[in-house]
């Protein structure tokens, strides 16, 4: 696993090698930066951006906005290999500073509102595939109000599922890699 763009590109990061853990394919990740980057429907101008990580995993969507210049990262993993990992990660790449973890469960960090006076310009949703919360994880981010107007929710998840969004977000688009497919969100 490397970073692909920016500061630290083809810098090697650590990853985790559990079953527990479903690492975010370098080409997958190429593939939403470059939509990200090159879309004429995004606002999304990853230099200097806020973003929020929920199941950050070994944190390598985030460590990616970093290196492509992201203001700040937060992270939300409680997996504690995985967040062994993540630190390792934000440590070898010295991005101490425009980063902040929080070593909790998803649906633990919006009832602590740990967010509550920042708005994020991109959400990365990275959750198991077995994971059937969605609408309540995508009803907490309106809820609490953490995606800008112009910001972008990109979910990952498995090319089969079928999942409520809920009518607070619509779908801007939808590609599938493999057997992932990746569906970006804008609020309504």
């Amino acid at each position: 696993m490397r970073i692909i763009g920016g500061t630290f590109k083809g810098v090697k990061i650590f990853e985790a090698f559990d079953k527990n853990t479903r690492p975010l394919k370098d080409l997958v990740k190429e593939s939403i930066l470059n939509i990200l980057v090159h879309s004429k429907d995004n606002k999304i101008n990853l230099n200097s951006s806020l973003v929020l990580d929920l199941f950050a995993g070994t944190g390598s969507f985030g460590l990616e906005c970093i290196s492509r210049g992201s203001k700040k990262v937060y992270f939300v993993e409680n997996y504690e290999q995985s967040l062994e990992i993540l630190q390792k990660n934000i440590k070898k790449l010295k991005c101490e500073k425009k980063t902040r973890i929080f070593n909790e469960d998803v649906f633990s960090f919006f009832k602590n509102e740990k967010l509550k006076n920042e708005k994020m310009d991109l959400i990365f949703l990275d959750p198991p595939y077995k994971e059937k919360n969605i609408k309540i994880i995508l009803e907490n981010i309106a809820k609490f109000k953490l995606l800008n107007e112009s910001g972008l929710i990109v979910l990952h998840r498995h090319k089969k599922a079928k999942d409520d969004i809920g009518k607070k977000f619509t779908i801007q688009r939808s590609v599938k890699y493999g057997i992932s497919r990746i569906i970006f969100l804008k609020i309504n």
